[in-house]
């Protein structure tokens, strides 16, 4: 199951002014938190280990290592059982990622403005740590 795609983002409200890969940045955030919080499969644990790792020290940003890894998707073999239930709940169609996304940036015009930066990670981190430990309680 495909959850999201970046040339799905590069049509119809997609910045002119922006690059392309501004297309993913929100959708990097997302699947290099739940790999780097224990949710990923063991693509990303095992046969990508080197650009897990580049992950893990922050040598490359959360969009850099989706482009690279992930070929801009973001699939149900990025991620364990327990990652693709929460994806499910939280990223998929009914989820609230994307509301918690922009809600976490106020400042921005558009959610492809958000800086792929370990600064933007930081700030959403928290907020999807919380989801998920509220998806495990109920």
């Amino acid at each position: 199951m495909k959850y999201d795609d970046a040339s799905w983002h590069y049509g119809g409200d997609f910045p002119a002014d922006l690059p392309r890969e501004a297309g993913s940045t929100h959708i990097a955030m997302f699947l290099a938190w739940a790999v780097l919080n224990g949710l990923g499969s063991d693509y990303h644990k095992v046969d990508t280990l080197e650009e897990f790792s580049k992950l893990r020290a922050r040598e490359v940003t959360p969009g850099e290592w989706f482009r690279r890894t992930c070929d801009e998707k973001f699939t149900d073999e990025d991620l364990s059982d327990e990652g693709n239930l929460f994806a499910v709940r939280y990223y998929g169609d009914d989820g609230s990622y994307l509301d918690d996304y922009c809600n976490t940036f106020p400042s921005v015009s558009s959610l492809y403005y958000v800086d792929d930066s370990w600064a933007s990670f930081d700030a959403l981190a928290p907020i999807i740590a919380g989801r998920l430990l509220a998806s495990r309680s109920s």
